[in-house]
């Protein structure tokens, strides 16, 4: 009888053994599942380096997404600002940080292979000032750290004391001209599209990249326009984003056209359009609230229509006036710039600068228009 009860425990101490081993395998299997359904998408440049495609199975996380993402090709970062000095003068401020790559390796020194671009232009209704920088990375001359937020190109800097790019200080210097703006969040962060995943082309998920805007921003500091002048004092609302993926540009794609805008003092606005050659626009836009309301907006509800275009004075010809009608919210607006001759002819040329509107909303913003 003994030996029976014997024989019958270690039955069931080798049941009890074998049902953890298939729990443990299936928790296994599991995980592995959930991290490869979470691991970036990746592919090949020559079949050798892999940089990683946006999916809509990795939503944006805030705010660890404003660092560098080494696996993906593309980032960048912009500041838009509309501001005004004490007699009332209105000055647009654009800071662009760009990142790009030639595989997804981080060498040491220079054998890293990204490579930083910035452009900053400040404008007023007669005159620019503008110039760029360019920097290898992984020799200290640009990066982008975090935590505390810090990215720089030379002796242009933008730093924040928490993992985040807010609250924070710019200070970008050149030979001709300098700003010191200090940047207050008002309101919260806004992942467009998918949690921050977003297609750049119609029913072509490859082509598509993450975003997250901080549309609700105070800034105030000083512009120095020439190096014999004194600071003038500023104030006003500014405009941040974030956008980084991999294959960013289709080989149909002829450019874009996006404008962001400060409806009120409640309200924000993001309506982009990217132009092809044999396919029609992809549109899309965003409209958030301070109170953390986001409205995704489809190209169906919205119309943005160019009006007739204007030739500058170095002889291009592109449309600098807008209508944007989105009917639903009861938006009819008509965009113009404060000052049309914007072309900045950098290593990537575009029109960039400010802009009003007039019609349902007296607004101001921002409007980038490439590939022209």
């Amino acid at each position: 009888m003994s030996k029976i009860m014997s024989y019958k425990r270690w039955l069931v101490a080798i049941f009890l053994v074998a049902l953890c081993l298939l729990i443990w395998l299936g928790v296994t299997y599991f995980l592995t599942l959930s991290a490869d359904r979470l691991s970036p998408v990746t592919y090949s440049i020559d079949g050798q380096q892999a940089f990683a495609d946006a999916s809509p199975d990795n939503p944006v996380r805030l705010p660890q997404d404003f660092a560098l993402h080494p696996h993906y090709q593309h980032e960048w970062w912009h500041v838009f600002a509309n501001v005004q000095d004490e007699q009332g003068q209105e000055y647009g401020i654009v800071w662009n940080f760009f990142k790009l790559a030639n595989d997804s390796e981080q060498g040491v020194g220079w054998q890293n292979s990204q490579l930083f671009l910035s452009h900053v232009a400040v404008a007023n209704a007669y005159q620019v000032w503008k110039e760029q920088r360019i920097a290898r990375g992984g020799i200290g001359q640009a990066d982008v750290t975090t935590p505390p937020f810090r990215m720089w190109i030379d002796n242009w800097h933008w730093r924040s004391l928490s993992a985040g790019p807010l609250p924070s200080q710019l200070d970008i210097a050149t030979d001709n001209f300098q700003l010191a703006m200090h940047m207050t969040p008002k309101g919260p962060y806004i992942l467009p599209g998918e949690q921050g995943f977003q297609r750049r082309q119609n029913h072509h998920s490859s082509l598509a990249s993450y975003s997250v805007y901080a549309p609700f921003v105070s800034i105030q500091g000083t512009l120095r326009l020439t190096p014999y002048t004194q600071p003038i004092a500023v104030r006003g609302q500014a405009w941040i984003s974030k956008e980084w993926g991999s294959r960013l540009i289709g080989q149909e794609q002829q450019g874009l056209d996006w404008f962001v805008l400060h409806l009120d003092q409640q309200r924000t606005l993001s309506v982009t359009r990217h132009r092809y050659l044999h396919q029609r626009p992809h549109i899309y836009g965003t409209l958030a609230s301070k109170d953390g309301k986001v409205t995704h907006l489809t190209e169906q509800e919205i119309k943005m229509i160019p009006l007739p275009s204007v030739k500058l004075a170095n002889g291009k010809t592109l449309p600098l006036q807008w209508q944007v009608v989105i009917a639903k919210e009861n938006i009819d607006i008509t965009l113009s710039p404060l000052n049309p001759n914007l072309w900045l002819d950098f290593t990537q040329p575009y029109w960039q600068g400010p802009i009003h509107s007039q019609g349902s909303h007296s607004a101001r913003g921002f409007m980038q228009l490439t590939g022209y």
